[in-house]
């Protein structure tokens, strides 16, 4: 009895050890003028230099959302930056705020590129990153994002597209594309409609891109957020087998760009 006291006493230290290995820092930098906020993820156990992955957040900003997901891929053995778009301090708490402020971004591309290249720029420059092995994925207006930084040709061996907006208004610049393509859809989403995903698929076809496109059945918008609820009428609701389904495509896909 004692043995097995003592077993089980080793095994919860060892836990925590794990959980502790897992290191974060806010990282303050600038892209023009604007100062932005980012959040770093890493597993401090791990020795030498390891893939970086950009995660760039949905239209709430840097939150408990996105980092939880930065610390996700951090215990997966990556180091993770969450990248800031909106600047320090804008976090909208509410859908009225969060549409206006993603809007400004979606108006103006280049400025979207702008802030993400900036946040690429911060993951590449951490010292435990191998510049050579770099993806980045994003959360729907976080997956617009990053299909954005692809088409600005950042090189990228991988995007990942998590119930992100398709549509581009420069479609010819997915000629610029260096990364493959990996985009998960809720085949129920009204935000992201079937003649906005005709357009990407034949924007990726057009470019000869490397791409994979998943549709999850049952699935709206924002299904991989338990904070969306599980009301599919709302139009924006958590799906768990979508979630789960979409971070083994993502695993899988890492293996596949990382090996």
């Amino acid at each position: 009895m004692l043995r097995q006291i003592l077993i089980a006493g080793v095994l919860v230290c060892c836990a925590a050890s794990a959980e502790a290995a897992v290191k974060t820092k806010v990282i303050e930098y600038k892209q023009g003028d604007t100062v932005l906020e980012g959040y770093l993820a890493w597993d401090d156990a791990k020795t030498g230099k390891r893939p970086g992955v950009l995660v760039v957040h949905d239209w709430t900003g840097v939150g408990p959302y996105v980092k939880k997901r930065s610390e996700m891929l951090a215990r997966m053995g990556y180091m993770a930056f969450a990248a800031d778009i909106y600047g320090k301090g804008v976090r909208p708490s509410n859908p009225t705020d969060a549409a206006k402020a993603a809007a400004i971004y979606k108006d103006n591309r280049p400025l979207m590129r702008a802030r993400a290249r900036a946040g690429l720029d911060v993951l590449r420059s951490q010292k435990l990153v191998d510049q050579n092995r770099l993806a980045a994925i994003g959360y729907c207006f976080g997956g617009t994002a990053v299909l954005e930084l692809a088409r600005d040709g950042a090189d990228l061996k991988g995007v990942a597209s998590f119930h992100g907006g398709l549509a581009t208004p420069k479609p010819e610049d997915a000629r610029h594309i260096k990364a493959k393509i990996l985009a998960m859809h809720g085949a129920d989403d009204p935000y992201v409609k079937p003649d906005e995903v005709a357009a990407f698929q034949q924007e990726m076809r057009a470019a000869k891109v490397d791409w994979q496109f998943i549709t999850y059945g049952n699935a709206v918008h924002s299904f991989t957020n338990p904070e969306a609820g599980t009301d599919n009428s709302k139009g924006a609701a958590y799906n768990e087998k979508a979630d789960k389904r979409s971070w083994e495509a993502m695993k899988l896909f890492f293996a596949e760009i990382f090996k």
